[in-house]
């Protein structure tokens, strides 16, 4: 494997860092000295993040409660305690390490800098800074379900990440859901409850969805022998509905607990969303 490669992306605004799966863009916003030392930090950062989740990767496969366990490397640290939030559930750090990441190199790049924005996009899990007064525009996965493609996230807002969960997506999943968006106060948390909220878009049973044990598909998943989703076929509008429902439960629970603030779930044409920002942001940008 090449170690941490870094390299300007040919618009000459973002930055692209790649070391193994590992795979992020980012951009600055504000003066360019300061976006160049911001870049330079996260590249800094950037070089030793897969190494020390490699050197710990055997206990973040392991399962998370509610009280978390000490790990040395940073980024580890913030799988774990975001994953304890959900302790109560089958979790492992493993479920927020795109997110955690994010924050990871986000925190590198903006530690000490006068940004007006910044963020960090890992696979589409994604870390925000926003200066008083400042406004993101972002876009959200399902479209083409009736919903605005793009949100706006405003400094005000308790909002500073955006994660996405499903079926067809990186990672083994063991519900049914096209895609789960969530809106959190960090990536690393919206990583984790996207994870959850996919995982109970589900209808165990049901003869149109195929699973396969996770470590017959990659033998050293977190997952272990649990039941992925292989294949979805046709579902009726009720089952579809049933699906989203469950995982709607889920998502309310959530933003009751003050974990998530928003999450938009999609599955077969239909979707359901949850959380006062997420609803008003879409219902304005529809009708836009």
């Amino acid at each position: 494997m090449n170690g941490p490669q870094a390299a300007m992306l040919p618009d000459g605004r973002r930055l692209h860092l790649n070391h193994g799966p590992i795979d992020l863009v980012l951009e600055a916003f504000g003066d360019a000295g300061e976006v160049g030392f911001a870049y330079r930090q996260a590249i800094d950062r950037f070089a030793t993040v897969l190494e020390e989740l490699v050197a710990e990767l055997t206990e973040l496969r392991r399962p998370a409660t509610l009280r978390a366990r000490a790990f040395s490397g940073t980024t580890a640290r913030r799988m774990e305690d975001a994953v304890c939030r959900f302790g109560e559930n089958f979790i492992t750090p493993m479920a927020a390490v795109a997110g955690s990441v994010a924050d990871e190199v986000l925190a590198a790049m903006v530690r000490g800098r006068t940004l007006r924005r910044a963020y960090v996009n890992n696979g589409g899990d994604i870390a925000l800074h926003l200066a008083s007064g400042e406004v993101m525009k972002t876009a959200i996965a399902g479209t083409g379900h009736g919903i605005a493609d793009r949100i706006e996230i405003k400094s005000s807002d308790p909002v500073r990440a955006i994660a996405t969960s499903g079926w067809r997506g990186r990672s083994h999943s063991l519900g049914i859901a096209d895609a789960v968006t969530v809106l959190a106060g960090n990536a690393a948390l919206a990583d984790a409850a996207a994870t959850l909220i996919a995982n109970a878009v589900d209808l165990p049973g049901h003869p149109a969805i195929t699973r396969s044990p996770a470590n017959v598909l990659a033998p050293d998943s977190d997952l272990g022998s649990r039941l992925v989703t292989t294949g979805v076929g046709p579902l009726s509008e009720k089952d579809a509905g049933m699906a989203l429902e469950n995982g709607l439960h889920v998502v309310e629970e959530f933003v009751r607990r003050g974990l998530i603030a928003s999450a938009a779930l999609f599955l077969g044409g239909q979707t359901r969303v949850a959380g006062t920002l997420l609803k008003i942001d879409l219902r304005e940008l529809a009708n836009a």
